[in-house]
């Protein structure tokens, strides 16, 4: 005779966590999805171009670490990360303005994964997370999962208002606060240091964390590098400074890395033991010894030099592509650029009828935190050549001209 329970007598599984069911995915990822077809001219994804990547520097580093040292490659390793790498981090970030050691650093499965730590780190259910408005979009997931409430805080065109910080500081008593601060995504805005001055001294008198996260400070095309927050007085204690490797050297590697005072960093370390144990030896490696051979510098010319040129064509075509009465930005640098359509339209209903033009963009509401602005659009820059970028912005026009404000013909 059988045991089996017959399948009509089964109690339901148990649901999801509430943390599963109340967290989306993300739209631009959905949007990625539908326009992957090779004839879309997407302005949707922040997707650093694949042509500019040095495929043989990076393969010719993976090579030297497989023929060199093949067992310390393809072994376990520490959780804190390649020394050798954490010291040519430390190094560069050291040179641009900020002193950090090697041990300063924890190495993580791209900048993603260190947000996720601190958050798992910093977080108890129910605590407030203040948050730049608009937002990242994966920050706004990862806070959701932590179980966090998320404030926003208001912005203009020069980003994060300190004033409003403050003030909703002392309301809402956050514990951390996260901004992208240079070239942010998703409006490309960078912070400027008389804010970032006061944006630390609010953190200080008002007693936060801050999570400073810069994916994109090496992708500047002109003006002056601004100071980390991290550096600023009242800063140096309480920030946690998120670095990348996706967009200077290739996203595909998933390398990030954590600077934290130490208490933070330690807590990280044990988190990350029990999410991944560490990040790829072998990835790590590999990097270690592109830093150590290969002229970054001279890759980043490169880079620069076309995403500028780039930029250039997307911002000087939007006259032509965009509704009279819409308003953008030219940033210096970075991915993105935040444009406004006019009062009335909606971008998120006109998104269908112009990827049927083979164009995509991103629609800005899913990046509020608070009352999302339906106007709002985010193009990225980086994917398509010159040229590429111009028949999408005609494309682009077409679609607009085509349709009404809410989408419809």
């Amino acid at each position: 005779m059988s045991d089996s329970i017959p399948a009509s007598a089964a109690t339901a599984v148990p649901g999801l966590a509430a943390r599963a069911a109340r967290t989306g995915s993300s739209p631009v990822r959905e949007i990625l999805a539908l326009t992957a077809r090779p004839e879309v001219i997407s302005f949707a994804g922040g997707l650093p171009a694949p042509e500019l990547f040095d495929a043989a520097g990076i393969a010719a580093a993976f090579r030297h670490v497989l023929a060199e040292e093949p067992m310390r490659a393809l072994q376990y390793s520490t959780s804190e990360g390649d020394p050798e790498l954490r010291a040519a981090v430390a190094a560069r970030t050291t040179a641009r303005g900020l002193p950090t050691d090697a041990d300063d650093l924890l190495v993580t499965t791209g900048s993603q994964q260190g947000l996720t730590l601190l958050a798992t780190t910093l977080l108890e259910p129910g605590d407030v997370v203040l948050v730049e408005d608009p937002c990242y979009l994966a920050a706004l997931q990862t806070f959701s999962f932590a179980g966090a409430r998320v404030v926003p805080v208001p912005t203009d065109d020069e980003g994060i208002d300190p004033a409003a910080l403050d003030e909703i500081t002392a309301r809402e008593r956050p514990k951390l606060l996260y901004l992208v601060p240079t070239f942010q995504n998703p409006t490309g805005r960078t912070l400027s240091a008389e804010r970032r001055a006061a944006v630390a001294e609010v953190a200080a008198r008002r007693g936060l964390w801050i999570a400073e996260d810069d994916p994109y400070g090496e992708l500047r095309f002109e003006g002056e590098p601004v100071p980390w927050v991290a550096s600023f007085p009242g800063a140096e204690d309480r920030t946690a400074l998120l670095g990348s490797f996706s967009k200077v050297m290739a996203p595909g590697l998933r390398l990030g890395t954590v600077r934290a005072p130490a208490a933070l960093r330690r807590a990280c370390v044990i988190a990350k033991q029990a999410a991944d144990l560490h990040t790829s030896t072998v990835d790590q490696a590999a990097a270690a010894r592109y830093l150590a051979v290969a002229d970054l510098d001279a890759h980043l010319r490169r880079v620069r030099d076309a995403y500028r040129a780039r930029r250039d064509a997307l911002v000087d075509g939007l006259s032509t592509a965009l509704p009279g009465g819409s308003r953008w930005n030219r940033p210096a640098g970075g991915m993105f650029v935040w444009a406004t359509l006019p009062e009335g339209y909606d971008a998120t209903a006109l998104l269908p009828g112009v990827v049927r033009h083979d164009v995509a963009y991103v629609p800005g509401a899913p990046f509020f935190a608070g009352p999302p602005d339906g106007t709002a659009v985010r193009l990225s820059f980086v994917t398509h050549s010159p040229e590429e970028i111009r028949e999408g912005l005609g494309r682009l026009r077409k679609a607009l001209e085509g349709a009404g404000r809410d989408g419809q013909p």
